[in-house]
């Protein structure tokens, strides 16, 4: 499970230190695409093939299935650690995030997500407002068991 923030540095290559309790959890592979909120994710093997699957079971003659195909197929590369538990970030990836220099990398469940400080911050207005969370969440229906 990917819990956490953390702040890190791209190289001039566009690659990134990934934290060291995330590569455990990507041990088995993982997969980079872009997200829905013009940041990245990072899928662990297991889930972005679960999704893959789902996306092959989907009719091919709806256009939003389609285009969802194209966003998630054409943005996803593999990802490669390096012997210093780097990442490369492919160039249109970082274009598509916005990220240049210094990058969050932010862990939400079964996945992590990687965001420009800029866009973070305005995710971390949202995730603070207490008052405005309340009425948003109300219906989500979270049981503790």
């Amino acid at each position: 499970m990917f819990l956490g923030e953390y702040a890190h540095t791209l190289d001039e290559k566009g690659r990134m230190i990934i934290p060291a309790c995330y590569r455990e959890a990507l041990a088995g592979g993982a997969y980079i695409s872009v997200g829905f909120d013009q940041n990245l994710i990072v899928w662990p093997t297991a889930i972005f093939e679960k999704i893959l699957d789902r996306l092959s079971a989907m009719s091919v003659t709806d256009p939003n299935t389609r285009l969802l195909r194209r966003m998630f197929y054409s943005q996803a590369s593999r990802v490669e650690f390096d012997k210093a538990g780097r990442i490369l970030l492919p160039q249109h990836l970082r274009t598509a995030a916005h990220l240049v220099g210094d990058a969050i990398v932010a862990g939400v469940g079964e996945t992590m997500e990687i965001w420009s400080p800029e866009l973070w911050a305005e995710q971390e207005q949202c995730i603070q407002d207490g008052k405005v969370n309340a009425e948003r969440f109300v219906g989500l229906d979270l049981p503790l068991r």
